[in-house]
C-alpha cells in the first residue's frame, strides 16, 4: 500500500512509520533492495529560497502556503470572470459578451469560486495551523498532503485549457443534466471541464483520509476532543462532511463523463428520471457543501472573537454540538433546493421542516459569538474587523435563507437574483472570515506583521463593495438567474450592484497587496502578537521550525509542555484549571523557553520533508485526463492519454519505492482509535468514502429501474452463470487472502507466496470470466450505449472491475517483495491491502442479485 505504516525504534520514544517506505523490524534490505530504494528516494529539502524546495516539499506549513497562494490566483482568475458579468449588466440587453459567453463566464466563475478558492483557501490554513494546534509535527501522510495539491493545482490547469477547446463548460455551476450531455454541449471543452473537476474530488478525498486519520490519531497527550481548539474541531467536522459529500459527487460526475466519453444514456435515456437523477446526486453533495465551505469560517470567527474580546467563547460546548448537529442534518436536507420537481408535497413539506431544524443549531452559534463579545473586551484589529463583519453578512445570508425554505416562497423565488443574493452573502460571508484568519496568521506563517492601517482601511472598503454588490440584488429579486436580460426598471439597481463589484474588487487587490509589502516591510514578530491567543501555535517562534516543536507536547497537566527532547518546559502554570483557559489549553512560553525554539537544530530530524513523486503523479494526472478529454479524435490527445499513463505508472512505482520515514508520536490522544496504525484507519476510512460511491451507483440503479417500472425493465445480462462463477472466484481470493495474512504472521514464506500468487490468480480469473461475458453481450449486440439496461449495468460492473485490476496491480507490487524475504517481520501491508480486497468482495457480493438475480 502506498502510505505503509511500518515502525522501527527512534530516539525520542516515537515510532517511525516509513510512510509507503520499507524498513522492516528485525530485517535488513539487502543490497540490491537498498540500491533500488536509493535509485528512487530524494528526501534532502532546498531552502525556502528554492524553487526546487516548492516542488518537492511535504511539509505541512510549505503545501499550506501554496494552498493560500494558489488559492488567491483563482480567487483573481473568478473575479474577473464576475467583473465581466457585472459589466455585461450595466445595461438590460446584451452588449458586452455573447450568449455564450455569458453562460462559461457565469459557470466557470461559480465553479471557480466553490471548488478551486473557497474550500482550498481555508484548507490552505488548516494545513498550516491543525498540526500545530494540535501538537502534531506533520500531517499523518505527508506525501498524500503534497499530492492533494498537486492534483489540485493541475485538476484548475486542466480546467483553464478547456477554454481553448472551442467553449469551455456554460450549463451553470451546478451542471444539470441533461444540458451537460454532448446533444447540448457537444465541444471537448465542456468535457475537460468536468474531468478536471473530478480530479479535483480525487484530490479531495486524498485530503480527508489524510486529515483525518491525522486528526483522530496524531493529536499530542491530553489534547482530548473536548479540549481541541474550536478552528481544528471545525475542520474535523468540515473533512467528515467532504468525505462522504465528495464521494456523491464522484458518483455523479464519472456518471456524467460515461454519458459524454462512453455514450451511456444515465441523463438521456426515454422514460426515466434521468434529470432527477442528477438533481439527487449533486444536491446530495451540494448542500453540505454550503457548510463545507463556511465551518472552517466559523472556526476562524470563534478563534478571533475570544482572542480579541480576551475571554473564553461563551457555551463553547453548546458550540461544538451546534456544529455537530449541523453536520449530520447538512445530509438530511438536500431536497428544499428541489422544490420546483416533481417530488410529492408531502415529501417536500418533509424538507421544508428538517431546513428550519438545521437553522436553529446556527442561532445557538451566533449567539455565542454575540454573547461573547458582550461578556469580554473587544480590541478592534483588522482580523476582528473581518470575522465581525463576517457574522454581519451571515445574518442576513441566513435570515434571507427562510425565505427559501419554505416550499411556497420557493415556487416564486427560486431562479430570481434572491437567491443569487442569499447564496453570496452565506458563501461570501464565509469568505469575510477567512480574510479574517488570514491576517490573524500572517504574522505566524510570515514572521512580519502586516500594514494594520491598511487593513483596516481595506476591511471599510470591502464591507462597503459587498453590500454594495449584493444587496442590491434583493430589490432587483425579479431579474432570472443566469440571464444577462432583466426589464429595463431594473437597471438602477444592477448598475448600482456593478460599481459595488469593482469596490469589492479592488478591496481583494488591496489585501493581496498589503500581504505582499509587509512580506518584505512588515514589522517583525518573534512571537505571540496577539495578548490573548492562547493556542498553540503561538507557542511556537513566527514563522515555526521545521519540525514545530523542540520535544514532544504534552497537555497531561492541563498546560502545554515539551518533553524528552529537551528538559521539560513548562510553558504555564500547571495549576491551571483547564476549563479557566480560553481555548485548547494555554499555550504563552516565557522569554527563555521562546529562544530555545527559534532554531530547527533543536530536532533530532527523524523525518522526512520532500519528495519528488506526488509533482511527477500530479503532471501524470494532468496529461491523462487532459487526453481521455478529446480521446475521441485521437492524435495529439491520444498520446497525451500514455504518456499518462507511463508517468503515472513511473511515478507511482517511484512513489511506493521510495524510503520515506514518518514518525508517529508514541504519547498522544486516540481516541476513539487507539488499538489502529494510521494506515490501517487511513484505509478504513478510505473505504468508507468508497461505500458511499457505490452506495451512489446501485441507489442510481434502483432508482432508475424503479422511475423506469421494476417488472418493465429487461435485465442484463440474461445469463446468471458468470456472475455466479465470479462470486465464487472472488470469495476463494478472500480466503486466500487471509491464509496469505496468516502465514505471514507465522513466518512462513512459502505460505505467503502462494496465498498472495493464489490471490492473483483469483482475480484474473475474474476479469477473464467478466471480459467472455462482455465479449458475449457485445456479440449480441448489446453495449454500453444500446440502452439504460445496458448502460447500468456495463458502468456500474465496469467501476468494480476497476477497483478489482487496482487490487492485482498491488498483488504485483507485493508479490516480489514477499518472494525478497518481506511482510514476515511485518505483515501489516498484508492485512491493510486483506481489506481493501475484501471490501472489492462485499460489493461484489451487493452487485450479484442486483444485476443477476433479481
Amino acid at each position: 500500500m502506498s502510505e505503509d505504516s511500518r515502525h522501527t525504534d527512534s530516539a525520542d520514544g516515537a515510532d517511525v512509520q516509513t510512510d509507503g517506505g520499507h524498513a522492516h523490524r528485525g530485517e535488513q534490505p539487502t543490497d540490491i533492495d537498498s540500491t533500488v530504494r536509493d535509485f528512487f528516494t530524494r528526501d534532502t529539502l532546498p531552502p525556502m529560497s528554492s524553487v526546487k524546495r516548492w516542488l518537492l516539499t511535504t511539509n505541512h506549513k510549505d503545501v499550506g502556503i501554496l494552498y493560500v497562494v494558489t488559492s488567491l490566483f483563482f480567487l483573481i482568475f473568478g473575479g474577473v470572470l464576475a467583473l465581466l458579468m457585472r459589466v455585461e449588466l450595466l445595461t438590460p440587453t446584451a452588449d458586452v459578451l455573447s450568449e455564450a459567453g455569458y453562460n462559461q463566464a457565469v459557470s466557470i466563475h461559480g465553479l471557480i469560486m466553490i471548488f478551486w478558492f473557497l474550500s482550498p483557501f481555508a484548507f490552505g490554513f488548516a494545513n498550516y495551523i491543525v498540526p500545530l494546534q494540535i501538537g502534531a509535527k506533520d500531517l499523518a501522510f505527508p506525501r498524500l498532503n503534497s499530492l492533494s495539491y498537486w492534483l489540485y493545482l493541475f485538476s484548475g490547469i486542466l480546467l483553464g485549457v478547456s477554454f481553448f477547446q472551442g467553449t469551455s463548460f456554460s450549463g451553470g455551476w451546478t451542471m444539470y443534466a441533461p444540458l451537460s450531455v454532448p446533444t447540448y454541449m457537444p465541444n471537448i471543452g465542456p468535457t475537460t471541464t468536468i474531468l478536471s473537476l473530478l480530479l479535483f474530488v480525487i484530490s479531495v478525498t486524498v485530503s480527508s483520509v489524510n486529515f483525518l486519520t491525522t486528526l483522530h490519531r496524531m493529536r499530542a497527550e491530553g489534547m482530548t476532543l473536548r479540549r481541541m481548539p474550536l478552528f481544528t474541531w471545525s475542520i474535523l467536522l468540515t473533512v467528515w462532511m467532504m468525505l462522504f459529500a465528495f464521494a456523491a459527487l464522484l458518483a455523479a460526475l464519472l456518471i456524467l463523463s460515461s454519458d459524454r466519453l462512453l455514450a451511456t444514456t444515465y441523463f438521456t435515456a426515454p422514460d426515466t428520471p434521468g434529470a432527477l437523477l442528477w438533481t439527487h446526486l449533486f444536491w446530495f453533495f451540494g448542500h453540505p457543501e454550503v457548510y463545507i465551505v463556511f465551518f472552517p469560517a466559523l472556526g476562524v470567527m470563534a478563534e478571533t472573537f475570544q482572542t480579541f474580546t480576551g475571554r473564553r467563547l461563551v457555551g463553547r460546548k453548546w458550540f461544538i454540538v451546534s456544529m455537530l448537529l449541523v453536520a449530520l442534518q447538512s445530509f438530511l436536507v438536500w431536497m428544499h433546493h428541489m422544490f420546483l420537481t416533481s417530488i410529492n408535497l408531502q415529501v417536500k413539506t418533509l424538507f421544508m421542516l428538517t431546513t428550519i431544524g438545521i437553522s436553529l443549531p446556527f442561532d445557538v452559534m451566533v449567539f455565542a459569538l454575540i454573547y461573547t463579545m458582550v461578556k469580554g473586551r473587544i480590541r478592534f484589529t483588522t482580523p476582528f474587523l473581518f470575522s465581525f463583519g463576517a457574522l454581519l453578512i451571515f445574518i442576513i445570508g441566513g435570515i434571507t435563507g427562510v425565505f427559501l425554505g419554505a416550499v411556497v416562497l420557493d415556487y416564486q423565488l427560486r431562479g430570481t437574483y434572491w437567491v443569487v443574493a442569499h447564496f453570496h452573502y452565506v458563501m461570501v460571508g464565509g469568505v469575510t472570515a477567512l480574510i479574517g484568519g488570514l491576517f490573524y496568521w500572517y504574522p505566524k506563517i510570515t514572521g512580519r506583521m502586516y500594514n494594520r492601517r491598511l487593513g483596516k482601511a481595506t476591511f471599510g472598503l470591502f464591507f462597503i463593495g459587498f453590500n454594495l454588490l449584493y444587496f442590491p440584488m434583493f430589490a432587483a429579486w425579479n431579474t432570472p438567474r443566469r440571464v444577462f436580460e432583466y426589464p429595463a426598471s431594473l437597471t438602477p439597481w444592477h448598475q448600482l450592484a456593478t460599481v459595488g463589484g469593482f469596490i469589492l474588487g479592488i478591496s481583494f487587490l488591496l489585501v493581496i497587496w498589503n500581504l505582499y509589502w509587509s512580506l518584505w516591510n512588515g514589522e517583525k514578530v518573534e512571537g505571540n502578537p496577539w495578548r490573548y491567543a492562547s493556542t498553540a501555535e503561538w507557542a511556537v517562534p513566527s514563522p515555526p521550525p521545521l519540525e514545530n516543536f523542540p520535544g514532544i507536547p504534552s497537555y497531561r497537566s492541563g498546560s502545554l509542555d515539551f518533553l524528552d527532547r529537551i528538559s521539560t518546559t513548562q510553558a504555564t502554570d500547571g495549576g491551571a484549571d483547564p476549563e479557566s483557559l480560553t481555548d485548547g489549553g494555554n499555550s504563552e512560553l516565557t522569554t527563555s523557553d521562546s529562544s530555545e525554539l527559534t532554531t530547527s537544530d533543536t530536532h533530532d530530524h527523524h523525518d522526512s520533508h520532500a519528495s519528488p513523486w506526488p509533482f511527477f503523479i500530479g503532471v501524470a494526472s494532468f496529461f491523462f485526463f487532459l487526453g481521455l478529454s478529446g480521446i475521441h479524435q485521437g492524435g495529439v490527445y491520444t498520446a497525451s492519454v500514455a504518456l499518462g499513463l507511463v508517468l503515472g505508472a513511473v511515478s507511482l512505482l517511484g512513489f511506493g519505492m521510495e524510503s520515506f520515514h514518518v514518525s508517529e508520536p508514541a504519547l498522544g490522544e486516540r481516541w476513539p482509535f487507539d488499538g489502529i496504525e494510521n494506515t490501517k484507519l487511513g484505509v478504513w476510512i478510505f473505504l468508507a468514502s468508497d461505500v458511499v460511491l457505490f452506495g451512489a451507483f446501485i441507489g442510481s440503479y434502483v432508482f432508475l429501474r424503479v422511475g423506469y417500472g421494476w417488472t418493465d425493465w429487461h435485465p442484463v445480462p440474461h445469463n446468471s452463470i458468470p456472475g455466479l462463477i465470479n462470486t465464487y472466484l472472488l470469495l476463494t481470493s478472500s480466503f486466500c487472502i487471509v491464509l496469505a495474512l496468516v502465514a505471514a504472521e507465522k513466518g512462513s514464506r512459502r505460505g505467503l507466496i502462494a496465498g498472495l500468487t493464489t490471490t492473483l490468480l483469483l482475480g484474473i480469473g475474474f476479469l477473464v470470466n467478466k471480459g467472455i461475458e462482455w465479449y458475449e453481450l457485445i456479440h449480441e449486440g448489446l453495449w454500453l450505449s444500446t440502452n439504460i439496461q445496458t448502460s447500468t449495468f456495463f458502468l456500474t460492473t465496469g467501476l468494480h472491475a476497476l477497483h478489482v485490476i487496482l487490487g492485482l496491480l498491488i498483488i504485483i507490487y507485493l508479490i516480489p517483495r514477499a518472494i525478497g524475504g518481506a511482510y514476515l517481520d511485518d505483515e501489516r501491508p498484508v492485512e491493510y491491502f486483506g481489506l481493501y480486497w475484501h471490501f472489492v468482495d462485499i460489493v461484489w457480493l451487493f452487485l450479484f442479485p442486483l444485476f443477476y438475480i433479481i
